[in-house]
């Protein structure tokens, strides 16, 4: 059994019934599981319909669901009201919270020679193979890791078996892995489903997963023409095939190549999803490699109030800031907070514009000593919000006091680039990456 059910396509629109009779006729085809629990991605994945796919297999197996578990990783856990805003009226009392500090067992290690070669030599690590220990000890005859597959920063693209490996991960699977795609170089893994990273989660889940009743639900979500987000796909399958199928989808949907880089770029972020910059960082990752040298990106962030959801994650954002791979590697050298916590090295990488465009940040919640203290230039929201409405300003270009000025809604529904650029990077990375080209 690998793939059960493939739906969708670029230009269709899956409607909530679509989905959930399309999980329900994959799930018939199993036979009767009397142990199961599911694994969703956190709110920060609302867009991904995971929460109305919980819900499906919640009636459909009724009593036979035992629990769910949010892959939250190192995010903070769900509130009731976005528990009852994602995933309706199942039960609160099925909803495990991940401790990624706490609740995991150790499974294995990727060894240290075959993270050393993915990451060309830099690194010389092994990878601890750590997840929930509910997964584990739970007796369950089925797992349901449902998520939507997107370009990612980390693992080129999100879910399939990272929903387990890290989003159910402990400290040193999430810290390594995140920092063995910083130092590989995050412009030559976004939009690449094979990539180091990702060789290094696929050997885990080959020697260390395959006992576990693992199906994957996975999801591929875009815009329509009115900028409302739409489900284009829905893949369910164990293995490589349905991941593959359903990232070649996702370059369809969610990849946008252009034919020059953008001068300026206003990015949006919705304050009910974004509340911290290690989320609403997005803004830089997902445009980076479309925007031009000397470039503007304007980031309106209405409900940005820290900057790491963990404290000690937070803390160390505002001693280090986002100021380069260059002068973040000496600091890691240097600094042994930061070797204890490679992931929040990792997104001081990702969140910086190495010094080629400035960042001008417009938080809701933040002042201006903090915004200059990690390295942005500071915004005055009220004043961005008039000039740059999000209610007035359209998907793409838009002509803005005579400038030409980009817009994007959701960062974390896409992935943008200039063709050049995505070229140069995937040539840089050409010994190790053979996904396709977006079409």
């Amino acid at each position: 059994m690998s793939l059960l059910l493939q739906l969708g396509g670029v230009d269709q629109e899956l409607s909530p019934v679509d989905l959930s009779t399309g999980l329900m006729q994959a799930l018939d085809t199993l036979g009767r599981r009397t142990r199961v629990l599911v694994i969703p991605p956190d709110f920060t994945r609302y867009h991904s319909r995971a929460g109305l796919l919980t819900a499906a297999a919640y009636e459909y197996y009724g009593d036979r669901l035992r629990a769910v578990l949010p892959a939250l990783g190192t995010h903070s856990a769900l509130t009731a009201e976005q528990k009852s805003r994602m995933f309706g009226s199942i039960p609160d009392s099925l909803f495990q919270t991940h401790n990624w500090r706490t609740d995991v067992v150790h499974l294995g290690e990727v060894p240290s020679t075959f993270v050393g070669q993915q990451a060309e030599g830099k690194l010389d690590y092994s990878w601890p193979v750590e997840i929930n220990r509910l997964i584990v000890e739970g007796d369950f005859d089925l797992i349901l890791s449902i998520g939507q597959v997107v370009p990612h920063e980390v693992a080129g693209m999100a879910n399939y078996n990272k929903n387990i490996l890290v989003g159910t991960g402990g400290p040193e699977s999430i810290h390594r892995s995140h920092y063995l795609g910083a130092v590989y170089g995050m412009e030559r893994i976004m939009g690449r489903a094979d990539n180091p990273v990702r060789r290094v989660l696929n050997y885990a889940a080959d020697q260390y997963l395959r006992q576990l009743p693992i199906l994957y639900v996975l999801t591929v979500v875009g815009t329509n023409a009115a900028g409302e987000s739409v489900a284009r796909g829905l893949f369910i399958g164990e293995g490589l095939d349905c991941f593959h199928k359903a990232c070649d989808l996702c370059l369809r949907v969610n990849f946008t190549m252009l034919e020059t880089p953008i001068q300026k770029a206003v990015v949006y972020l919705d304050p009910g999803e974004f509340k911290s910059t290690w989320l609403g960082n997005k803004a830089i990752y997902r445009t980076r490699m479309a925007l031009g040298d000397d470039a503007e990106l304007v980031i309106l962030a209405p409900g940005v109030k820290e900057f790491g959801e963990d404290y000690t994650i937070d803390q160390l954002i505002r001693r280090f800031g986002y100021q380069g791979t260059p002068t973040t590697l000496d600091s890691v050298q240097h600094s042994p907070e930061l070797q204890a916590n490679l992931s929040a090295a990792a997104h001081l990488i990702h969140g910086s514009s190495e010094g080629r465009f400035s960042i001008l940040y417009c938080p809701g919640a933040l002042t201006r000593d903090e915004i200059s203290g990690v390295g942005f230039r500071y915004g005055d929201l009220n004043r961005m919000m008039t000039k740059f409405s999000p209610a007035v300003m359209k998907p793409g270009y838009n002509r803005v006091e005579g400038e030409d000025v980009f817009y994007i809604p959701n960062p974390g529904l896409g992935l943008w680039a200039h063709c050049r650029r995505f070229k140069e990077s995937r040539l840089e990375g050409s010994e190790n990456t053979n996904t396709p080209m977006a079409r």
